[in-house]
């Protein structure tokens, strides 16, 4: 069974940085594409950012690009997302994702294992 771990949330003020990191234990993570999503409150979970098996290719949500940056570490079985320049509308609990296909996976449906998330609060 695979089991995705996040940790890393917490409070920031805009213009900050922190960094989530997302541990799967069960399988080895190079088995996996792996994914971040976001909800906040009253609105639908949406994708963030997602990094390819290999590690070779990354894709972003436009909201997020040139801000944070997925990156993943196989030998500690973890992946990250690095978040900087962070603003009040990044507010929200944060998920990673495990697919087991080979591709850059957008939506909810491609993946396969969910973390239970962890929550990022950015203050004005």
């Amino acid at each position: 069974q695979v089991q995705l771990v996040e940790s890393g949330g917490g409070l920031v003020q805009a213009g900050g940085s922190l960094r989530l990191s997302c541990v799967v234990s069960g399988r080895t993570l190079s088995r996996y594409g792996m994914g971040w999503f976001r909800q906040a409150p009253g609105k639908e979970r949406e994708f963030v950012a997602t990094i390819r098996r290999s590690g070779g290719s990354t894709y972003y949500a436009d909201s997020v690009k040139g801000r944070f940056t997925i990156s993943k570490d196989n030998s500690k079985n973890t992946v990250y997302l690095q978040m900087n320049s962070l603003k009040p509308e990044d507010t929200a609990v944060y998920y990673c994702a495990a697919d087991r296909n080979y591709r850059l996976g957008l939506t909810i449906g491609e993946y396969d294992y969910w973390g239970q998330g962890t929550q990022v609060t950015v203050s004005s």
